[in-house]
């Protein structure tokens, strides 16, 4: 068996504090026999010297499109930047291209150009479809937990990272706060779990609805709630949630809405009132002015927890590092990467390295 090499990247969005791997599981990977080089970064949560601690390798940030060999597999979170045209090697993040999103071709036609391939997190799922590893959890929580913020006045900008015990102690109802109602739609899902549970450390006893719910939406019960998060990450067509002729329903209550989800240019977005999602500098956008209606749609939210998030993700990712192949569970997302490609009438046959 050839040894795994694993190259961790830079993260190249200046907001992405997470990482993949945190140093006390970089350190089992190399006692596992892993290669691991780990790029220097200014903004990761973890310092670079932590992980050289571990055993890893240490490469300038950015380097991995020129320094790390054909068969390293180049591993992240977010975005690649726009450079090299032609991805010669295997990835694995969040590519975001299998849903008709916004970039989706030209990312696939950099692969295809290189002969590389996409290992996409989103897809990496057990025999059932479920995800193997996920933020899904701290993104629902700082869903509802910015909402809520907004909704008493207290959200300020820009936004930074912090610890779960500071925000935690944000939430904490005053005795001035008036009751409101909250609404979380994907209730029972890792984001939906994540925003009822911060809406508990705010007090706050929330609507929750899931596919029995959504299957016959009740709309003006919908419209009837002050603060919504949405936390369903759709796989087919359903008919939206939000609609923009509701936002001008006479008696509108709803005044906070989170898109936890973020599917914006995506024909699966169960929220088409939005065309942009929103940034730490700026998180929220006014879709309506009478009554008001804000919105909070940011697309990374758990790296404003980057450590506890980080840590959450790393575990469940790193047994299935430890057992990287193109069977399995790593399979399958080498095979729905191939889907996308010959959909874009891209696929040229085998990435190389298998």
């Amino acid at each position: 068996m050839t040894e795994l090499h694993l190259w961790l990247r830079h993260e190249a969005r200046t907001t992405e504090r997470r990482t993949p791997i945190v140093p006390d599981d970089a350190r089992r990977l190399v006692g596992n026999g892993v290669v691991l080089t780990v790029e220097e970064s200014p903004q990761r949560i973890f310092p670079i010297e932590e992980y050289e601690a571990a055993g890893c390798r240490v490469a300038r940030a950015g380097s991995w499109a020129t320094a790390a060999p054909r068969d390293a597999v180049v591993l992240g979170l977010k975005e690649l930047p726009g450079e090299p045209s032609g991805l010669t090697h295997r990835h694995i993040f969040f590519g975001h291209a299998y849903k008709g999103q916004p970039g989706a071709a030209e990312l696939l036609g950099r692969f295809a150009a290189g002969g590389g391939a996409l290992f996409d997190l989103e897809y990496l799922v057990d025999d059932s479809g479920r995800r193997l590893a996920a933020f899904g959890f701290w993104a629902g929580y700082l869903g509802a937990a910015l909402a809520v913020l907004r909704h008493r006045g207290r959200l300020r900008a820009p936004l930074t990272p912090t610890t779960k015990e500071e925000l935690d102690a944000t939430l904490e109802p005053a005795a001035h706060d008036a009751g409101f109602t909250g609404l979380v739609i994907g209730a029972l899902g890792r984001s939906g779990r994540g925003a009822r549970a911060a809406f508990a450390t705010a007090g706050v006893d929330p609507t929750c609805w899931d596919l029995a719910e959504t299957r016959d939406l009740d709309r003006p019960a919908l419209l009837g709630h002050d603060v919504m998060v949405n936390a369903v990450l759709a796989t087919t067509p359903v008919p939206p949630f939000l609609r923009e002729q509701d936002l001008d329903t006479p008696g509108r209550r709803l005044r906070t809405l989170c898109d936890v989800t973020c599917d914006v240019g995506s024909p699966l977005n169960v929220l088409p009132v939005y065309d942009e999602t929103t940034d730490w500098d700026e998180p929220v956008r006014r879709l309506c002015d009478e009554p008001p209606l804000d919105l909070i749609a940011i697309d990374n939210l758990p790296s404003l927890l980057p450590r506890e998030s980080s840590a959450d993700f790393s575990a469940a990712l790193l047994p299935h590092l430890l057992d990287f192949g193109v069977s399995g569970a790593w399979g399958r997302c080498l095979e729905r990467f191939r889907e996308a490609s010959r959909a874009h009438g891209l696929d040229k046959g085998e990435p190389h390295g298998e």
